[in-house]
């Protein structure tokens, strides 16, 4: 399916248009990034990015302070010797830091953001879509999860961390833009503003959402073809009962989601102070706010 029509095959839902800060791990110029921004932006949402200068995956919640760049940012995306951070020489929407995802969404929130929107902050923070999956041992790991676990505990803002099994980077640029790359930036929309629809406040305190695409390929190509499911991080073997949805108290592991096949979208609420599992009573309030979007494992 070309990139055209995928982007009109999946309907936007009515979400309000929000500020929004972006930011990953794979770098600010991967592709996957730049392909939310344009999809966040088509559905009336008003978007600031705000991302490492090159790909940082797996420093997890490292944050330092940014250092001046000697060398070209990712893709050759800023000059050499450009300084700690800027800008898109175009778009001042579009930002890089020359340091870690913590660090990048971290300027985002107390820097970029507020000269953008007049003192206000982001309303939501969306990290990824990353370029690999996030499931269960590599969570603590993930920069992509760090920035959303920055968010969520330290800023308090509402966090997604969204990340694809289709990997392989891709520059900015990229022409033409791969249906892996639109087909996620689409499904991130809805879930997006899906959460927006339920009313503020969007998550419940020191909690982020942890979203797992499967890969994009065979039936899975098509953004309607794929459903979303209610998931915990890590095993619950020692756990207290997880929320009662589909006729148990156990959530399925996003682990066991995305093996399961069947274009299927593991959802996990996660606990923003220690990146495991939320307890029962905020996977409750996830699930009553986004439960006609959830459907069962057979």
């Amino acid at each position: 399916m070309r990139a055209q029509s995928i982007l009109s095959a999946l309907p936007i839902l009515g979400a309000h248009g929000a500020r929004i800060l972006q930011s990953n791990d794979d770098g600010w110029a991967e592709l996957y990034i730049r392909s939310l921004n344009s999809a966040l932006n088509d559905a009336g949402h008003d978007v600031v990015l705000s991302g490492p200068a090159e790909n940082k995956s797996g420093s997890g919640s490292t944050d330092i302070e940014p250092s001046p760049r000697t060398s070209a940012c990712q893709y050759n995306s800023c000059p050499a010797n450009s300084g700690p951070v800027g800008s898109n020489a175009t778009n001042p929407r579009l930002n890089w830091v020359n340091s870690f995802p913590v660090t990048s969404v971290r300027y985002g929130i107390d820097t970029f953001a507020p000269q953008i929107w007049n003192g206000q902050a982001p309303e939501l923070v969306v990290s990824g879509p990353n370029v690999g999956s996030n499931l269960f041992l590599s969570v603590p790991f993930s920069g992509t999860v760090g920035v959303a676990v920055y968010a969520s505990h330290e800023a308090g803002i509402p966090a997604l961390a969204f990340s694809g099994a289709s990997d392989g980077t891709l520059a900015f640029d990229t022409n033409p833009v791969p249906a892996r790359s639109t087909v996620y930036a689409q499904l991130a929309t809805q879930l997006t503003n899906a959460v927006l629809d339920s009313g503020a406040p969007y998550l419940p305190t020191d909690v982020f959402l942890n979203v797992n695409f499967p890969k994009v390929e065979g039936d899975c190509t098509d953004p309607s073809k794929f459903t979303w499911v209610l998931s915990r991080i890590n095993p619950g073997a020692f756990s207290e009962d997880d929320v009662e949805t589909c006729g148990t108290d156990r959530l399925p592991t996003e682990s066991s989601v995305i093996d399961a096949g069947g274009c299927r979208i593991s959802v996990s609420v996660g606990d923003s102070t220690d990146k495991t599992t939320a307890p029962a009573e905020k996977q409750a309030v996830v699930l009553q706010k986004l439960g006609s979007l959830f459907t069962c494992l057979p």
